[in-house]
């Protein structure tokens, strides 16, 4: 008597947080988490969930996978509310929520100039605007911000003057007269592609960008101060005047991809990077 077939191995079920319906400028957060999802179909199950209702339905996942779910501060209460129940239940949840970039808010920016990294300066306090460069205007933002809300440019005399309270929680940076921005993709630590914006003034109009070794070096100093072994990590930087990089951002909550704006056969080898991270973090 023959033995019955092995059933097949259960599948890796993946939470996938996402706001289909989230306003973007100049990119379309639904296309992208459309595809990308249908390609990791190919390895695991996935159901999509917005991300008020992720604390909710998490339990019966092997892990959630956090994408474009838009600027936290929009739902702070709810996204709290995820982050310890993931904690209590042990959940697994890429990016893990150990970051140290804008995951945990904006004070890497200050850490990062305190340790004279190649950073934009960054000051939270009137004692301390008297380090940074002197420039034309300086731009004024909440910690707690994303996608440019509450940005401000403002001359130096009128700094001062300015609500440094906790409750107020002000960054101050020289606005930089740089020549373009440039973003440098990342899964796991294994660089994937890079894409720029050569006119300063269409910030989200990318193309494809060959980097150097000097700039790959730059971005990966940033990808091994932030010590996350699995996930996705977005480098944002500008090109100063003088030639040099400065980091403007580290994405390491919720990096919007623009995955379409590389050839197909980046796209390809991005999915499969992402799905073998993914299998490798399910198995860590």
């Amino acid at each position: 008597m023959s033995a019955a077939p092995a059933a097949p191995a259960a599948r890796p079920r993946l939470l996938y947080v996402t706001d289909l319906a989230y306003p973007a400028r100049g990119r379309r957060y639904c296309d992208e988490d459309i595809a990308l999802t249908a390609r990791l179909r190919e390895r695991f199950d996935i159901a999509l969930c917005h991300p008020r209702d992720a604390a909710a339905l998490m339990e019966p996942f092997d892990a959630v996978v956090v994408r474009n779910s838009g600027p936290v501060l929009h739902y702070q209460e709810a996204y709290d509310a995820f982050r310890a129940r993931a904690r209590a239940l042990g959940t697994r949840v890429y990016n893990p929520l150990h970051g140290r970039g804008d995951m945990a808010g904006k004070q890497y920016l200050l850490d990062l100039t305190a340790a004279g990294l190649p950073v934009i300066p960054t000051v939270d306090r009137p004692a301390d605007l008297d380090r940074l460069p002197e420039a034309a205007r300086y731009a004024v933002k909440p910690k707690a911000g994303a996608d440019s809300i509450g940005l401000r440019f403002l001359p130096y005399e009128e700094l001062a003057g300015l609500d440094y309270t906790e409750g107020a929680g002000l960054l101050v940076q020289p606005r930089i007269d740089f020549r373009y921005e440039v973003s440098f993709y990342f899964v796991d630590d294994r660089f994937q592609y890079a894409l720029h914006a050569p006119d300063p003034e269409q910030r989200w109009v990318l193309e494809p960008y060959e980097p150097t070794a000097a700039d790959l070096d730059f971005a990966r100093r940033f990808i091994a101060w932030n010590t996350l072994d699995h996930g996705i990590q977005r480098v944002d930087a500008c090109r100063a005047p003088d030639g040099g990089l400065l980091l403007v951002e580290l994405e390491d909550l919720n990096p919007y991809l623009s995955l379409d704006r590389v050839s197909e056969d980046v796209r390809d080898r991005f999915v499969d990077a992402m799905a073998d991270s993914l299998d490798a973090f399910l198995k860590a």
